[in-house]
């Protein structure tokens, strides 16, 4: 079976993308060429491997499997190639929503400063647990309980307040925080990628739940009015936005920070960046 790394490329990038169109883009290919190195991996596979329809495409059973195993191969080829040249690649840092909020950059200015040779690649995740089980990221901070999986090491940092986040223009802007109590008969605003709050925070009926698609969606809806939000103390840091207020909401509790790396490390620097996170944190 001849497949080559750039079958799997195609694969991967179907995958992360869901269409063709965003798969294309991220390999710099026409749709075409995409199309024809996809077809050539399933003859060479014997399966099929992307259902398509006029209006939708979807990875079958199969698809998902290989997709998930080529992600593997392909950061292990590019370890390889980077350690063959003798250069250190970067630690891939990867998050859902915001990263350490008001940390982030004085932490990686201090990284920089003491381990010039080693970079950090940070990224937005859709799924952080996921790209650390496919090898694409190296750490992830992750805001909720702990990953309940044995090839994944969770490492507690630090509690994180609540925030609400309201329209500037909505008569609860004026106060200096909120109460649960104050959100339950609004409608609340859930962001699909990364939501760090449900229904069980209040007591039932609770607020009237609103799904919305991504982080900037969901601050759109909030300062048209048309909802409000409950939110980590890092969002109003990372993502402030024109129309947006964000408040103390104390009885709503904290949030759990935490640093998620893969048991079987992926890269060396791993633990040297744990440290260094933890040394930041309380420097700070």
């Amino acid at each position: 079976m001849d497949v080559e790394l750039r079958h799997l490329r195609a694969l991967a990038a179907i995958g992360d993308h869901g269409t063709i169109t965003g798969a294309a883009l991220a390999l710099r290919l026409s749709q075409p060429a995409l199309s024809r190195t996809l077809a050539q991996l399933e003859r060479r596979v014997g399966a099929v491997l992307v259902e398509r329809t006029t209006r939708s495409l979807e990875l079958t059973e199969a698809g998902r499997r290989l997709c998930d195993k080529a992600h593997g191969i392909l950061a292990a080829v590019d370890d390889a190639l980077a350690e063959a040249a003798d250069r250190p690649r970067d630690l891939r840092l990867g998050f859902a929503w915001s990263s350490l909020g008001e940390h982030t950059v004085p932490m990686l200015r201090s990284w920089r400063e003491r381990h010039p040779e080693i970079g950090i690649a940070v990224s937005r995740q859709e799924d952080p647990v996921a790209a650390l089980l496919r090898g694409e990221i190296d750490v992830a901070v992750l805001r909720e309980t702990p990953v309940d999986d044995p090839a994944l090491r969770t490492e507690p940092l630090f509690a994180e307040p609540r925030l609400a986040a309201v329209a500037a223009t909505d008569p609860l802007a004026a106060r200096e925080q909120l109460t649960l109590a104050d959100l339950a008969t609004r409608t609340v605003a859930l962001c699909r990628t990364a939501a760090t709050t449900s229904a069980s925070m209040w007591r039932a009926p609770g607020p009237r739940l609103l799904d919305v698609a991504g982080v900037h969606e969901w601050l759109t809806t909030i300062a048209t009015g048309a909802a409000v939000g409950m939110t980590a103390a890092g969002t109003a840091h990372d993502h402030p936005f024109p129309g947006v207020r964000y408040l103390p909401v104390p009885d709503a509790g904290s949030l759990p920070v935490s640093l998620v790396s893969p048991v079987r490390v992926t890269h060396p620097a791993t633990r040297l960046f744990s440290e260094h996170l933890r040394s930041s944190l309380i420097a700070a």
